[in-house]
């Protein structure tokens, strides 16, 4: 089942990269009277997340921040190494990339999606949301192989 708007996120730890390698994210933490904007990508390092999706959040981060967002995470099933060298190429310093390597958040969300048919196993469907205090109050999903209603632009928007 697919959580909904209302729905309080998971309570999933994700890994971060640390200055000494692989750090817990408790989304407990995180999400703990704040406003968060999360976007899930199937992979790092694929095409429309690395030429469009990341990209318009690096590009948008102070814009999103100015309406009072504290943090904006990117979640990915993939490991933490992936996703800090990812974000580093990417020059998403403002942006939290969170490493979901046995997609435990993802099936939370009950947003999974089959990637075996391009070698990538199960993965994140495309998405975005806002989390206030931990509860869902924006959720962006997108059809499959689709990208449009889960952009920084979209969030800009819907905030």
């Amino acid at each position: 089942m697919t959580l909904a708007v209302g729905d309080q996120i998971p309570q999933v730890t994700l890994k971060t990269m640390g200055e000494k390698g692989p750090e817990n994210l408790a989304m407990a933490d995180l999400c703990a009277g704040k406003k968060v904007v999360l976007f899930a990508v199937p992979g790092a390092f694929t095409p429309t997340c690395s030429a469009a999706h990341l990209p318009g959040y690096v590009v948008n981060s102070d814009e999103i921040k100015a309406k009072g967002v504290d943090a904006i995470v990117c979640l990915s099933v993939n490991d933490a190494f992936v996703m800090n060298a990812w974000g580093e190429g990417q020059n998403a310093t403002e942006i939290i990339m969170a490493a979901d390597g046995n997609g435990e958040f993802t099936k939370a969300m009950g947003l999974e999606m089959d990637g075996s048919g391009f070698g990538l196993g199960t993965r994140s469907s495309r998405y975005s949301l806002v989390a206030e205090d931990g509860k869902i109050t924006i959720l962006n999903l997108e059809k499959g192989g689709a990208f449009e209603v889960s952009s920084a632009e979209a969030i800009l928007a819907a905030l």
